[in-house]
């Protein structure tokens, strides 16, 4: 009797670290949260101001003014090492009132090389920009790194992830290149400043600069 409780314990004992494996597996992969094709969709798309009612008065939706506009056609073809500081603050300031998303496509320590861990992300941003509620817009992206590394480097180095994104994103999925504005931020941005050196700081920042609607 004895042994035959000793033997039910194990294996009830086995049953219990298979579903706290189980459990652990998936919570890592929830907390992973791969960006979705629909997520990045409903980031980078204008929302539409609410309707009018006798209590609520919608805000208006943001739009790009004829300068602005003006602006995003000057640095459309413009190499992303020859923006000028004054004009990289210029582009932050219209993306801060815009649609974006931070995909927080991340690159290995010292690299431009998109890691093999955020190719999905990079996919499903492929997907959504060639989508028709966004296709034609222009998109911004924004590269940025840690701040480990001479503030020179790293411009640099941000610089160049941006332009890996972009390159990506013409080579596969067709994008026009005119539609796609890429620039460089360093270490002057950090997502996160308490941590100047994690991971998360080495991404890419998508921002939905300009669209169909704005654009005419």
């Amino acid at each position: 009797m004895a042994i035959t409780l000793k033997r039910q314990g194990q294996r009830t004992l086995r049953s219990l670290l298979a579903i706290g494996a189980l459990i652990a597996m998936s919570g890592g992969l929830a907390h992973a949260g791969e960006v979705t094709e629909g997520q990045i969709l409903n980031a980078l798309t204008p929302k539409k101001p609410l309707t009018r009612s006798l209590s609520m008065t919608p805000p208006p939706e943001a739009t790009t003014s004829p300068t602005e506009a003006r602006f995003i056609d000057t640095v459309r073809n413009r190499a992303t090492r020859s923006l000028s500081s004054g004009e990289r603050q210029q582009i932050a300031t219209i993306a801060d009132q815009r649609p974006s998303i931070d995909l927080e496509i991340n690159f290995d320590y010292n690299s431009a090389t998109i890691g093999a861990n955020a190719k999905s992300a990079v996919e499903a941003l492929g997907r959504a920009l060639t989508n028709p509620d966004l296709k034609g817009s222009t998109f911004l992206l924004a590269g940025y790194t840690d701040a480990a590394g001479s503030d020179g480097y790293n411009q640099s180095l941000s610089e160049r992830r941006a332009d890996a994104v972009k390159r990506y994103l013409v080579e596969k999925f067709g994008i026009a290149g005119n539609d796609l504005v890429t620039v460089g931020y360093g270490e002057t941005r950090l997502k996160k400043p308490d941590a100047p050196l994690d991971a998360a700081n080495r991404r890419v920042q998508v921002v939905n600069m300009q669209t169909k609607t704005a654009a005419k």
